[in-house]
């Protein structure tokens, strides 16, 4: 029961397939001129609609045998969750439905991102109890209380920044060092270079915390000629060592309950290693962890095999 899953999010143009047990995803990250921070809505919606063609024909080939299809249609499922970019997926997996004559479903990019990291780490099962989630990216940072809805997922935010997303202080350090946006993987690799350590402290309050204070921190750091591997090792650190105690609140709120990462911040070897040490937390596959469409499809299947309709 195959079905095609289609996600174009501010940074990547994706296309996957998932049959019940296994998957491909096809991907490709949009183009930013070196030097700057991200790309505008029109930009990233014109780079969607050029790629998804190509990147269709080379993942479906011959294939006549897709049963439906699933797209991320917006960021959160919550009223007002708008983006333009994921119009592409949604228009161009409406036309395919269209034309396969099979039912076309809409997800949120989120709900992707929570059925892909479930999946990766051999965990499908966690979409069916309440678990709690990180999502870490470029433009969010998010703790959610999820719950299973049905075929799909609801999550709940009760945590995160209330500025800066993690993904964002982590590509301004690195685009201030000189490295191409996004810069997480450069300065992952910069971290084991660094020869001092700044133990930043993030103020967590409840379960929520601020960044921008970090950032101005980088800056400084970087004013005063600091070795650029100790103001990576810094932007890490600081991420890391406040996600690290907001879980551990979030755990003593939530007993009991299992935690997963997704998003691209979620791949930092120092997050992961610190947060395996202190709950055990289940991670996707790094390639999982960045934007992709499996979710989308797995989520889609889900709803086939259920007998949804749209």
């Amino acid at each position: 029961m195959p079905v095609l899953g289609l996600d174009t999010s501010n940074y990547t143009t994706s296309a996957a397939l998932f049959d019940g047990q296994t998957g491909e995803n096809a991907g490709r990250l949009l183009d930013v001129r070196p030097g700057e921070l991200g790309l505008r809505q029109s930009d990233a919606l014109f780079q969607h609609v050029k790629r998804l063609p190509a990147l269709l024909e080379g993942l479906l080939k011959d294939r006549r045998d897709i049963r439906a299809v699933g797209a991320s249609t917006r960021p959160r499922a919550v009223e007002g969750s708008y983006m333009p970019c994921f119009l592409a997926g949604e228009s161009q997996g409406r036309g395919i439905a269209a034309a396969l004559n099979v039912p076309f479903f809409c997800h949120s990019h989120q709900q992707g991102h929570l059925a892909s990291a479930a999946w990766s780490a051999g965990r499908m099962d966690l979409l069916d109890a309440p678990f709690l989630a990180w999502h870490l990216s470029g433009g969010t940072t998010e703790l959610l209380l999820v719950r299973p809805e049905g075929w799909t997922v609801a999550a709940e935010i009760i945590g995160g920044t209330s500025d800066l997303s993690a993904g964002q202080l982590i590509d301004r350090t690195g685009v201030l060092l000189g490295l191409q946006f996004p810069a997480g993987k450069a300065l992952d690799e910069m971290y084991a270079q660094a020869d001092a350590c700044y133990e930043p402290r993030v103020k967590l309050r409840e379960l929520t915390f601020s960044l921008s204070g970090m950032e101005n921190q980088v800056k400084a750091l970087a004013a005063e000629g600091e070795k650029p591997a100790n103001i990576a090792r810094f932007a890490i650190d600081a991420v890391s060592n406040v996600v690290w105690r907001a879980t551990q609140e979030a755990q003593r709120r939530y007993p009991g309950l299992p935690v997963l990462c997704s998003g691209g911040v979620a791949s930092n070897s120092q997050l992961r290693a610190g947060l395996i040490s202190l709950c055990g937390a289940l991670f996707a596959e790094p390639r999982y962890s960045t934007d992709n469409a499996m979710g989308t499809a797995i989520l889609t299947w889900r709803a086939l095999k259920a007998g949804e309709r749209p």
